[in-house]
């Protein structure tokens, strides 16, 4: 940031930012946190709002010229960071808590900042604690512009009891949910009504 106010993010929470829970995924809430890719309450990150669905994660978003490179290009660091943010969330639909241990990027075609652009995160094999994913960004018409394929492990039970006290987690039955819908973004993190039981992800590239 610099004191003339160019790169300047205003303060106070990111409105939007999130996690929206698609079918077969039980509501929860968690205490809004401070994820450099989907925290509500980073006002430099990303500001993702991540839809999860079993097996499955996607963001649409537009990256702004804090997150450049080249001119009029997005960092490769902020593309990494996109891929994987929705693989590691799409574990969260099969109840794993996962963090990296390997991810491999290809670019294809350059980024471009102010235009919107589809992240999708996608588990491909389940074995043991060991889940292997993909990941795609595309733009608007449907280009691909970068892949990805990740390697996460899943946390053992005492480590996601340590994480769910850590981060606020609660899972929320029909009438907590009910209660809660009138919560703004910025109050809760919380996941939409579904039917198969979630937990939050947190990768270890991410916290």
């Amino acid at each position: 940031m610099t004191s003339d106010g160019a790169g300047v993010v205003p303060a106070g929470n990111v409105v939007g930012a999130g996690v929206v829970a698609g079918a077969n995924v039980t509501p929860f809430e968690l205490s809004p946190h401070n994820c450099f890719a989907c925290g509500s309450l980073n006002v430099s990150g990303i500001g993702l709002r991540l839809h999860v669905e079993r097996g499955k994660a996607w963001a649409d978003t537009t990256l702004d010229v804090r997150f450049q490179g080249w001119n009029g290009m997005a960092h490769g660091g902020i593309i990494c960071a996109l891929l994987d943010e929705v693989m590691a969330w799409s574990l969260v639909g099969e109840d794993n808590w996962g963090v990296t241990a390997r991810m491999s990027v290809e670019f294809k075609r350059p980024i471009p900042i102010g235009q919107p652009v589809h992240a999708e995160g996608l588990v491909t094999r389940s074995r043991r604690r060991l889940v292997e994913t993909a990941g795609t960004i595309a733009d608007a018409g449907g280009t691909v512009l970068a892949t990805a394929v990740g390697l996460y492990v899943a946390a053992d039970e005492a480590r996601k009891r340590e994480l769910r006290e850590q981060y606020g987690f609660r899972l929320l039955n029909d009438a907590t949910a009910a209660a809660t819908e009138a919560a703004t973004p910025e109050s809760v993190d919380r996941l939409e009504p579904g039917r198969h039981p979630a937990s939050l992800v947190t990768s270890g590239t991410r916290r």
